[in-house]
């Protein structure tokens, strides 16, 4: 993954130094995780249609479905007192992801949990209202 991740920056111009502090903090955030959790969407499992459009929108609803299990996943975790984050830096590397840990073809990872006890409990951040995020007509 670093390797890909240095490539798609240094490929946006970023300086080497640049490169390589970002490669760290990832890489920190992956070996200080007291567990990582990699969600993959199963396209074997998928509905197939004989045209694109319908093809296109179960590809979606697949993709919505790991969105939403991840989702419940932390929540489970908050819970039980865990803290949790969700990275999606799978979707840049997935053909690395797939031969490093041997997945099955018709996996495509999706999404990386980081799970652990927190050492503190963040301040909740303000959140916009209601009129703030609504479409009114």
């Amino acid at each position: 993954m670093a390797y890909d991740f240095a490539h798609d920056l240094a490929n946006d111009g970023l300086a080497l130094e640049d490169i390589q502090e970002q490669i760290s903090r990832s890489k920190n955030r992956i070996v200080t995780a007291p567990a990582a959790v990699l969600l993959c969407l199963d396209v074997s499992e998928m509905d197939t249609y004989p045209d694109k459009k319908r093809s296109d929108a179960e590809y979606t609803m697949a993709v919505q479905s790991v969105a939403a299990a991840g989702l419940q996943l932390l929540l489970a975790a908050h819970a039980e007192g865990l803290g949790g984050v969700w990275a999606c830096w799978p979707l840049f590397t997935r053909e690395t992801i797939k031969q490093s840990l041997e997945l099955p073809i018709h996996w495509e990872p999706q999404a990386l949990y980081f799970l652990g006890f927190p050492r503190e409990i963040p301040r909740a951040r303000e959140r916009k209202s209601l009129s703030e995020v609504m479409l009114h007509r």
